[in-house]
């Protein structure tokens, strides 16, 4: 049977990146992004509170749903998919999405004034540090699905490990402090590959927790058991964040450090088990949110870096700002899956399934 509360987690987390990217350009510790607006801490609370854990939820999810793939998938069929669904659309959007994000960059902070083709050169000519806050390359949000097709293969030995082990201990036996203390596998992950900020060794360390333990039956029913003792623990952990973000408290970076991967995961195993109690269940609007969020993922963040380009030119209020670019967005970014799933060359392109 189908996991619907993982294609509702799925599609959850990538509607919330519209509030978290237009909140990012009012980030307030200092970061630029392709347009930028006021600094406002209030509002960087969301992003503050949910960085450490959104993204690792995304990779776990990823994770959990490989397995499901590979119950009824060869090595092959895998290796296949993973380069349809991931692959040619990373190539596809960093060709055709990615380029308009620094194209309003370069004419936001530096003045340009040329075309927009004369800066698809810059785009892949122009020094970078690979955030193209300031122009250049960039994978832009696409680095999600960069890493996770990178990950998704180097799982593969694991994967085939796995499948030699004839007799496999039995994970819902698993205590859930035990549990709650795996966040050392992000921890020692987190040394590998960190690039700007995202580590590629941190993120395989999610994707195999999904994998290996948290596809397990058993270990799914346990979280929906303790789902409440998770939430009460993963509220108490958004507490301390905030507390930190707004300096009454200030431990030491390394103990904040271990402290947020303890909080990513404790988050994590409160949201599946949640989720796996009450959402897990499809009618026609979760299934077109479902089929749409991965088109919605790629889109979404250049449709809000063109609308706050032009709405910045219309108010200089912030929270008329953050509503009026919401509200333009959201329509344009579902306008734009209607229609290139339309069309057979662009659902080939951005992976979008015939229906």
């Amino acid at each position: 049977m189908r996991k619907h509360y993982i294609d509702n987690i799925r599609w959850i987390c990538v509607f919330l990146l519209f509030p978290y990217h237009i909140l990012m350009i009012y980030n307030s510790w200092g970061e630029s992004f392709y347009v930028k607006g006021a600094d406002i801490k209030a509002a960087s609370t969301f992003l503050w509170v949910t960085w450490p854990w959104f993204m690792p939820l995304l990779f776990t999810v990823a994770g959990i749903s490989a397995a499901y793939a590979m119950q009824k998938r060869s090595i092959g069929g895998y290796v296949k998919e993973r380069v349809s669904k991931l692959l040619i659309p990373l190539i596809a959007g960093i060709l055709l999405v990615i380029p308009a994000q620094t194209y309003y960059a370069e004419r936001f902070h530096n003045g340009y004034d040329g075309g927009y083709f004369q800066q698809y050169i810059l785009f892949f000519t122009k020094p970078t540090d690979l955030t193209g806050y300031a122009g250049g390359f960039t994978p832009g949000q696409l680095w999600f699905i960069l890493y996770l097709f990178v990950i998704s293969l180097a799982a593969i030995p694991l994967i085939l490990l796995a499948g030699k082990i004839k007799r496999k201990p039995d994970l819902s036996k698993l205590p859930l402090p035990v549990m709650l203390c795996l966040p050392i596998l992000p921890i020692i992950g987190s040394l590998i590959l960190d690039i700007g900020g995202k580590s590629l060794g941190e993120y395989f360390a999610y994707f195999c927790l999904g994998y290996f333990l948290l596809s397990n039956e058993g270990v799914q029913q346990k979280l929906e058991t303790r789902r409440f003792v998770l939430l009460g623990i993963s509220l108490v952990c958004t507490a301390v964040a905030v507390l930190r973000w707004y300096d009454v408290i200030d431990p030491p970076w390394p103990v904040y450090d271990i402290f947020f991967r303890f909080y990513a995961l404790a988050t994590i195993m409160a949201i599946l088990g949640l989720s796996w109690k009450y959402l897990n269940m499809s009618n026609r609007f979760t299934a077109y949110m479902s089929r749409s969020s991965f088109s919605v993922y790629l889109f979404h963040q250049t449709w809000i870096v063109a609308a706050a380009y032009y709405i910045f030119k219309i108010t200089a209020y912030p929270p008329a700002q953050m509503a009026l670019i919401f509200l333009v967005s959201v329509p344009v970014t579902f306008a734009t899956y209607e229609i290139c799933r339309r069309i057979g060359v662009t659902r080939f392109l951005f992976g979008i399934k015939k229906l």
